[in-house]
């Protein structure tokens, strides 16, 4: 049994767009991208689509960005707080912040951000998240004291994995205690 999709119209994509934005934060590129895949996904079905579809698609996303409903930067900002809050990498952060759609200016704006708002150099900050991470993941400092000698180098691998230069994840590693991370 063959199934059967509804018609690509103007109406079924702005509908499908508020649906989708009401259960995930998006950045206008995210959003075009879901409302792609709904399109391929009917083609490939045979539903019928409407002309210029295309045009169609940056209409709905630019009325979502006219409206406020999708705001690049406040997504930029937000994503890269949470980020560093978890222990990620500056790099791993532009990243996954480039490929929701952010682009390299509103990113960079992001990253500053972070910084004044945490009131740090961006090398503090570095720092901070990969004391996140090793607290998250139990590394280092964080590990009982007979285990850290024969785990420092997973631990430093698994920080070099998650994108930190070799002078933080040893730092962090290498330190004599939790405590130790908070002062620097």
């Amino acid at each position: 049994m063959k199934r059967v999709t509804r018609p690509i119209t103007a109406k079924y994509l702005h509908n499908a767009a508020a649906y989708y934005l009401e259960r995930y934060p998006s950045t206008a590129e995210g959003l075009r991208r879901v409302l792609n895949r709904r399109v391929a996904r009917a083609k490939m079905l045979e539903a019928p689509v409407m002309e210029n579809v295309g045009q169609a698609i940056e209409t709905v996303v630019a009325k979502f960005v006219d409206a406020g409903v999708i705001d690049d930067k406040a997504f930029a900002q937000t994503k890269a707080r949470s980020l560093h809050r978890r222990g990620t990498s500056s790099r791993l952060t532009r990243q996954k912040l480039m490929m929701a759609g952010v682009d390299g200016g509103t990113l960079d704006e992001a990253l500053e951000g972070l910084d004044i708002e945490l009131d740090v150099t961006p090398t503090q900050r570095e720092q901070r998240a990969a004391a996140a991470l090793a607290r998250r993941r139990r590394l280092g400092p964080y590990r009982p004291a007979e285990e850290r000698k024969d785990h420092r180098l997973r631990d430093l691998a698994t920080m070099a994995r998650a994108g930190f230069a070799y002078d933080v994840a040893r730092k962090v590693v290498d330190a004599v205690s939790p405590d130790a991370l908070d002062e620097t």
